[in-house]
């Protein structure tokens, strides 16, 4: 898998209270957080490593600009790149512009630009945009192209919100508003341990994604009181998971729970070899992440009644629904993440003043509202997210435990 982080779809690839209510009230959306429920989960895109290889190609010249506002956005995406990047791209794009159609008179100009899907492309869009005068950068997807980014951006003090989800390339002024793995963890283990699971056994794959996750897994197990009686991690040849399969299946017997944080196609795989090993998996609560979010976890037997960390689905339907209505389409999932960062930054415009992008603003503890539920951003750069539990249902994901509404104190 070339290090790359498949997505949920399965695609490979302030004042305290103003800030808030500047997304909540003043964009006139009515966001999940708020109450309104017409939003909307970033899908975990491909952003660990980089998409397929489009020669020396250089980003094209920027495209044409969105909105005509007085305050410059830069919006930098893989848009020339092959593949799902490139689809991803288009789709994130349009979620941008239908932000802006949505919100009550923006004062904003969205910058798009093309990086090709390459850290070289990706830094020369925002030198570009930067000699443009835009004030903040949207983007990019990719963490090279990320890292890229920040070294135009920091020393001319203009901060990024990018997309990736390789937690690695946060840092204060460079923001990430996707959904992170370690997030994930915590939260479907913060539920399991609240409801009486003690004893975990995981299956992790062997990539950039499994390491992350990993991390994040032996550190909130004891965190909560639990103990991991056995990790295995398996190698990307499907031929090869007999081995990790069966250390796990010795000791089942011992754990209460199994965590298997992979895409669709492993996690059955798994599932099913661990059934033939004569597991029983009726008596343990099987466990998974957002990248469970996919129609071929829910048409699996063995997985009824398993668990994962998401957004409330509802509003990602209904931002679906209007998306489509608009383009004919459905989006793809990492699109929302466009539709918020959009949302963010028209309404600070709107409420914040002269100088809408501070740290201080940026990171107000209360955070914000958004498609995706409520968020907010860490000194770091990384980010905290409101996460519900869903189980798996065989019509889709079904809402055990919702959302929180607000956050607690800040970090």
């Amino acid at each position: 898998m070339s290090g790359k982080l498949p997505d949920r779809n399965g695609a490979i690839m302030r004042s305290r209270r103003s800030v808030t209510a500047a997304l909540c009230i003043l964009a006139g959306l009515a966001l999940t957080a708020c109450g309104g429920g017409q939003f909307g989960n970033f899908s975990n895109f491909g952003n660990f490593g980089q998409p397929e290889p489009t020669g020396q190609q250089l980003p094209q010249e920027a495209q044409a600009a969105i909105g005509t506002g007085e305050v410059r956005v830069a919006l930098i995406l893989p848009l020339s790149a092959q593949g799902s990047a490139g689809l991803a791209a288009q789709s994130m794009k349009n979620a941008a512009q239908l932000a802006l159609a949505e919100f009550k008179n923006p004062n904003i100009q969205i910058l798009v630009k093309d990086d090709a899907g390459t850290p070289q492309g990706a830094q020369a869009s925002a030198q570009r945009a930067l000699s443009e005068g835009a004030q903040i950068i949207l983007g990019p997807l990719f963490a090279e192209s990320v890292r890229a980014v920040a070294q135009v951006a920091r020393p001319a003090n203009v901060p990024v919100i990018a997309f990736s989800t390789d937690s690695s390339v946060a840092s204060s002024g460079v923001y990430l508003l996707s959904f992170l793995p370690e997030t994930d963890v915590k939260r479907i283990i913060d539920y399991a341990a609240a409801h009486g699971r003690r004893s975990y056994a995981a299956l992790i794959p062997d990539n950039a994604y499994g390491a992350v996750v990993q991390g994040a897994f032996q550190q909130e197990v004891p965190r909560r009181g639990g103990r991991v009686i056995v990790l295995q991690k398996y190698p990307l040849d499907p031929g090869q998971l007999a081995g990790p399969v069966s250390a796990v299946a010795q000791e089942a017997r011992r754990v209460d729970s199994i965590f298997i944080p992979d895409t669709a196609d492993s996690v059955v795989q798994i599932v099913q070899a661990l059934a033939a090993d004569r597991v029983d998996l009726k008596r343990l609560q099987l466990l998974g992440t957002g990248l469970w979010q996919d129609e071929h976890i829910f048409a699996t037997q063995a997985l009824q009644g398993a668990l994962y960390p998401g957004p409330d689905p509802t509003s990602f339907r209904n931002f679906s629904a209007r998306y489509r209505a608009r383009f004919g389409q459905d989006p793809v999932r990492t699109a929302s993440l466009a539709y918020d960062a959009v949302a963010l930054v028209a309404a600070l415009v709107k409420t914040q003043g002269a100088r809408p992008f501070t740290e201080q603003i940026l990171t107000n503890s209360s955070g914000f509202a958004g498609i995706d539920g409520i968020f907010r951003f860490n000194r770091n750069g990384t980010n905290e997210r409101g996460l519900a539990i869903l189980r798996v249902g065989p019509t889709g994901p079904q809402m055990v435990n919702p959302p929180p509404k607000s956050f607690g104190p800040g970090t």
